[in-house]
């Protein structure tokens, strides 16, 4: 079962804390040739590279890789009522919260005819991955989709793995979850190949590059993310998810067991991870897991994640220490179940997402609650964010300039370019009130 790491009574700093964190050793470079590889291959033989790779990776060989419109809109037609509104209902949740990320342009004027205008503009064409391997993913169409949309991208490409079960083409569930958001350019493609070919485009099959590449999936996916960027942008290089959760004695165990079970089925190298200051409780939540992990449905898989070396109960000497050894974790989903919830906020400051207090767990992030579930793994929340409307935005400054304005900063910008022998940059202000 689950191991126990205690730190109490040590006060280890953040060099020593990163140490402690247990983590799997998952090694995205490790995937990096086998990715490069698929990549290349696309860039080499285009169309049927992905075939073949879906015939290979996948189980089946597809009829075509882009999926025909008209089976968009049969999907959508398809879709359970129940299904069907409660994306509806997701999908206007999170278009409000991504709406409320737009930044506003603003122009500051530093002097009469001085001014520097800072706006934000819309990548023009992206391309979403969906994973499609231990579990469907209609929730990650909305997560990726309804926020590229709400910052403005013209232009949006979504990819999802071929389904066997589905004679090749894409889940219709995640075609019903595109149609409902006017998305009918989704491929039938997974894995390094997909996001390489988003890259770098496929003629033959008619997919024009992208300038952005967002979504989640496996080690493979991660590696080709940091082949091609440079060629494209990526939002980050996902890896398996995490739940850590900081509770008291006055928490419930049962919930909490049932939450770390939720992260663990996900995939055998998810981490669940319990702080705690309370032994007692610790105890508790060991014995729920105990009880409840094996009548879970995904059972073996929740097993084999909660006994790897990245899930653990970690015990400390108080809350302050907690939230140090989640800052120092980067957790890409950090529950907080204490008395004192709020006033712990002011302590945390890396995470991709908090959920706060009993009644706020990570499943509802994952589908209804606004927030957008795409989310840094690997501790990489201590530098980063998770997907969002500004995900898809660049911030540009307009520089804009009078005469007379120039000609007040003039003597300085040569003083400057003169202490860095670039006498050119001199010069080109210079002549702008030479007499010629």
């Amino acid at each position: 079962m689950i191991q126990t790491i205690d730190l109490r009574g040590l006060q280890p700093n953040r060099s020593e804390l990163l140490a402690l964190i247990p983590r799997s050793q998952t090694d995205v470079s490790v995937a990096s040739v086998i990715a490069a590889e698929l990549i290349d291959d696309v860039r080499r033989r285009g169309g049927e590279a992905l075939l073949d790779q879906a015939q290979r990776l996948d189980g089946v060989r597809p009829v075509a890789v882009r999926v025909d419109p008209d089976d968009i809109t049969a999907a959508l037609q398809s879709l359970s009522a129940d299904v069907r509104e409660s994306l509806e209902e997701a999908i206007v949740r999170v278009r409000a919260a991504s709406q409320a990320q737009l930044p506003t342009g603003t122009v500051t004027v530093l002097d009469t005819g001085a001014e520097v205008i800072q706006r934000w503009v819309p990548v023009a064409r992206v391309g979403l991955y969906v994973p499609g391997g231990k579990a469907v993913y209609p929730s990650s169409v909305v997560m990726n989709v309804v926020p590229a949309q709400v910052a403005g991208v013209a232009s949006v490409a979504l990819a999802s793995p071929a389904q066997k079960e589905f004679g090749g083409s894409v889940h219709p569930t995640i075609l019903g979850a595109a149609g409902l958001l006017g998305i009918d350019e989704v491929y039938a493609m997974g894995g390094a190949g997909a996001v390489g070919a988003f890259a770098y485009g496929v003629p033959d099959i008619g997919l024009d590059p992208v300038q952005l590449i967002t979504g989640p999936g496996n080690v493979y996916v991660a590696a080709a993310k940091r082949l091609v960027r440079g060629q494209a942008g990526i939002d980050a290089e996902a890896g398996p998810t995490e739940i850590l959760v900081i509770a008291d004695e006055h928490a419930n165990p049962y919930l909490v067991a049932m939450d770390l079970i939720s992260q663990a089925e996900h995939d055998e190298l998810a981490a669940a991870v319990l702080v705690t200051d309370s032994v007692r409780f610790a105890d508790q939540v060991r014995e729920q897991l105990q009880e409840l992990a094996p009548e879970a449905a995904h059972g073996v898989r929740v097993l084999e994640a909660l006994a790897g070396q990245q899930s653990a109960i970690v015990l400390v000497d108080n809350l302050e220490a907690a939230a140090a050894f989640s800052n120092a974790y980067g957790p890409e989903h950090l529950e907080i179940q204490t008395s004192n919830a709020e006033s712990l906020l002011d302590s945390i400051e890396s995470a991709g997402a908090i959920f706060l207090g009993e009644d706020s767990p990570v499943s509802l992030g994952d589908y209804l609650a606004g927030s957008n579930h795409v989310l840094p793994t690997g501790g990489q929340a201590r530098f980063s964010s998770g997907l969002g409307a500004y995900t898809f935005l660049r911030p540009q400054q307009v520089i804009r300039y009078s005469r007379s304005a120039l000609h007040k900063v003039h003597a300085k910008v040569v003083a400057l370019a003169t202490a860095e022998d670039l006498p050119a940059h001199a010069a080109a202000v210079t002549a702008r009130f030479d007499k010629r």
